[in-house]
């Protein structure tokens, strides 16, 4: 399967399996276990629409029906959605949790592997612990999907893995069927200061972008030798998990997922995605990508920001507040993201300061608009929005009721659902997930001992 998530074409005659999908598949299942209608609920669909005293009809797991005097199957749960908001699920680009879980201690941080500027062989889900409690925390703030990076300290960090935020006893119980892969890469400080204090290349960004020229020759050379033995048989070249993720990302069938404050570093990035001729997905932090918002556009490639964190270090300085309401004024793809076990559990609140900044710098921008920065956008960059990230017939039923307006922060989320089936219930503890690692610290009713 290919998918583009923000833009590429995958050539014709290419074959090979670089991406290994099955090598470790998704065992993800969720059966909803009664239909749902919400009535009379304001809808934000993520497709530019705000919908008032609106039905929502979840069947089989998939949204069915969207209008008014929708009549409920046998033995459908009713909510009544009077007062209240809907969004789609909440999808985060950016999250380690299961790679650095809590309780936040070294013997558990597994998210950076810091032996070599290219470690692109690694795969983030064999780092995450299923048993973090951050996940059920991140559910109740209405995150229903995430993808799991490894680290910045490489040029090439290794692959990351979409999840379906569920109780999982192993990895593949969680993993987002049909998800494509993402390549996590680094530009800037992170890589240079890293290995440079180890007196090691890179130490420079010159030498940062030296390091993915050479990475993406010996892709192309490795493709290039499959690629012929596929067509001409002869001597079976050997695998090298290294260099098989970065010919995926040449293949289409890899994302990349771009580590990058600044904006002429950005600008260099989609100069060497040119160069190789691979496809950046998404730029992850970007706090220049306001300066460089019209290069986003014409290159296809999304922005992952925070709302108003900056000045933690140098190439995070030059920040503004406005900055995802800019790059989506330049009709590019921009999106909230959390790298924060905390920040997860309210990017719904990240949105709403976000959106207030662009309010502030005179840009038209409501509820309607903002919604699809935390579901639509984030679905396209992981390549998924043809499954998910709005509210449209068809579409996996995984669903928010809000209490509110969901960008006031007097707002919760008070019903979650994923696939259709209700995983969070603020007013039933029973629906109120702790993973077993909790066992003994909590009592029956969930409450801490």
């Amino acid at each position: 399967m290919f998918l583009a998530g923000c833009g590429g074409d995958k050539k014709s005659g290419e074959s090979a399996d670089f991406a290994r999908q099955q090598a470790f598949p998704s065992t993800y299942s969720v059966t909803q276990s009664r239909p749902v209608l919400i009535v009379g609920a304001t809808l934000l669909t993520g497709t530019g629409e705000q919908l008032e005293n609106t039905d929502l009809l979840l069947q089989d797991g998939a949204i069915t029906e969207i209008g008014e005097g929708l009549k409920a199957p046998e033995g459908a749960l009713l909510v009544n959605g009077s007062g209240k908001w809907v969004t789609p699920g909440i999808i985060d680009v950016h999250s380690h949790l299961g790679d650095y879980p809590a309780p936040a201690i070294e013997s558990s941080e597994d998210g950076n592997e810091m032996t070599s500027p290219n470690t692109a062989e690694v795969w983030a889900e064999h780092s995450v612990w299923t048993q973090d409690p951050q996940f059920a925390l991140a559910l109740a703030g209405g995150v229903t999907t995430l993808q799991i990076l490894p680290g910045s300290a490489n040029l090439f960090g290794g692959r990351g893995v979409t999840l379906k935020n569920v109780p999982g006893r192993r990895v593949q119980d969680m993993k987002f069927p049909g998800a494509p892969y993402g390549l996590k890469m680094a530009c800037g400080e992170n890589p240079k200061r890293v290995y440079g204090g180890k007196g090691t290349a890179p130490s420079t960004r010159m030498g940062n972008v030296a390091g993915y020229r050479r990475a993406w020759i010996a892709a192309a050379n490795y493709r290039k030798a499959w690629e012929g033995y596929e067509k001409n048989g002869g001597d079976k070249p050997e695998r090298d998990l290294e260099l098989e993720t970065l010919a995926g990302v040449l293949n289409g069938d890899i994302l990349v997922h771009n580590h990058c404050y600044r904006g002429e570093e950005m600008a260099i990035m989609m100069d060497i995605a040119r160069e190789f001729g691979f496809q950046i997905s998404t730029f992850h932090h970007a706090v220049e990508a306001y300066k460089v918002a019209d290069l986003l556009a014409e290159n296809n490639v999304c922005a992952a920001m925070w709302a108003d964190w900056w000045g933690f270090k140098h190439e995070a300085f030059d920040m503004t507040e406005a900055n995802i309401a800019i790059v989506d004024q330049a009709k590019a793809c921009a999106m909230i993201h959390s790298d924060s076990a905390v920040g997860i559990q309210r990017l719904n609140q990240e949105v709403a300061k976000a959106m207030t900044a662009g309010q502030r710098a005179g840009f038209d921008i409501g509820p309607a608009d903002a919604v699809v920065w935390m579901t639509l956008n984030p679905a396209k960059a992981l390549g998924i929005a043809e499954q998910t990230g709005s509210l449209e017939k068809g579409k996996m039923a995984d669903v928010v009721l809000w209490s509110g307006n969901p960008f006031s922060v007097y707002t919760k989320a008070e019903m979650v659902f994923i696939d259709g089936e209700l995983m969070y219930d603020r007013a039933d503890k029973a629906r109120q997930p702790h993973s077993d690692f909790e066992l003994g610290i909590l009592n029956a009713e969930g409450e801490r001992l």
